[in-house]
């Protein structure tokens, strides 16, 4: 956690060679555009980064959790796009199916996620339900062959429209009498080229992560095989809460990073900008803010590391990630808004890439569960404890 092993250290520097070779110079123009850089995607891919922690059996890179945080902070701290499309590719869509899929499926669909021939989407989020997961509309109906056919709409996913393979998360029973409104959903996956009935609706015009492709999905009696359904039926929720609580270290890794790119750049800059006869950074009132910014992105870096540390130890890592991704994101935006304040007006203009880590950077507070959602993990967590040691005084 505290000291790079030399695998990570061959693993960073050439990731950083292609980021600073590769995406940095384009990356405020694709802001500008909305472009989707497939091509870096692509290379990415042909990398490894694209199936960091996939298993090497499907082509993957079979990379520990701490590992892939670190992959996820760099490419953050340059392209902020970028780094949700490669996060949201490794932990939600590939992520779902290496918790949930049988053999075959993983034999299928891995081994062109995991180097980027096809691209991952992961659905469940709808117009009407995002925290409340469990109000999700989109049904699934058993078809007397076995077949399954779906009805429904999905909001603001990633990879919407440029996904190849799409993980599914829809109604399929009823929640069974006491049990919660979760209970009766399923996940179902497949490949976009091979289903009718399946189209892209709008797609989102976004303040951050504008080159990240975001879209809503849209299934009018789309068919799909008997083998088609990822996990048990109706029990997906809990490989949904696994998958989310995996996500959750990237999304914070993704906040620590813009954070501190935001924080680096404002360095710098107080160190370079002189008033009043002395670089601002002497000044109390700015130097006070970067030794504040870097002290809670260096405790955000060692509350990521424990979370994925948890996870590879296969120990219940789930409060540990909503810990993480409360802090990091809180702290890498509150950093970037620092940023801003620090360059003053230059800090509002894109001639300077400080506004644009805080666009990209305030959508980490919301993706993979609300900040309010993780206080809630935490909480109902702290109140169990104590309720069970009082029990058994």
């Amino acid at each position: 956690m505290y000291e790079l092993t030399a695998d990570q250290r061959v693993i960073l520097d050439a990731l950083k060679s292609f980021l600073k070779n590769k995406v940095a110079p384009g990356a405020a123009e694709r802001d500008q555009t909305g472009e989707f850089p497939l091509d870096i995607v692509r290379e990415l891919g042909e990398m490894g980064v694209m199936g960091a922690q996939t298993p090497a059996e499907y082509g993957g890179s079979e990379l520990d959790t701490a590992t892939f945080a670190m992959i996820v902070e760099e490419i953050a701290a340059v392209d902020g796009s970028l780094c949700l499309t490669v996060a949201s590719h490794n932990s939600l869509c590939q992520g779902h199916i290496l918790i949930g899929g049988t053999d075959a499926q993983k034999a299928k669909y891995l081994p062109d996620l995991a180097v980027a021939k096809k691209l991952g989407a992961w659905g469940l989020t709808e117009p009407g339900s995002g925290s409340d997961s469990g109000g999700l509309a989109t049904k699934a109906v058993e078809q007397a062959d076995g077949s399954w056919v779906l009805n429904g709409a999905k909001n603001f996913i990633t990879q919407g429209s440029v996904g190849g393979t799409y993980v599914i998360l829809a109604r399929t029973d009823p929640a069974r009498p006491g049990r919660s409104k979760n209970d009766g959903i399923s996940a179902f996956v497949f490949n976009r080229d091979e289903v009718e009935g399946f189209s892209i609706g709008r797609k989102e015009d976004k303040l951050g992560l504008r080159s990240s492709d975001t879209a809503q999905l849209i299934f009018e009696d789309m068919r799909l095989p008997a083998d088609a359904l990822l996990g048990q039926r109706g029990r997906a929720f809990k490989d949904v809460m696994k998958v989310l609580d995996g996500g959750r270290i990237g999304i914070g890794a993704m906040g620590l990073g813009l954070g501190r790119a935001a924080f680096e750049f404002a360095a710098k800059y107080a160190t370079e900008r002189v008033q009043f006869g002395q670089p601002i950074a002497l000044n109390q009132g700015i130097g006070f803010k970067l030794a504040d910014m870097d002290t809670k992105l260096e405790a955000a870096r060692l509350l990521i590391g424990k979370a994925a540390d948890l996870k590879d130890a296969g120990k219940d890592f789930t409060v540990a990630a909503a810990r993480a991704k409360l802090f990091a994101t809180e702290v890498g935006v509150h950093a970037c808004d620092e940023a801003i304040q620090i360059l003053g007006g230059y800090g509002y203009v894109k001639e300077y890439p400080v506004e644009r880590f805080w666009r990209d950077n305030r959508l980490t507070r919301i993706g993979e569960g609300t900040s309010e959602v993780q206080r809630l993990i935490i909480s109902r967590a702290i109140v169990a404890k104590y309720q069970q040691e009082m029990a058994t005084a």
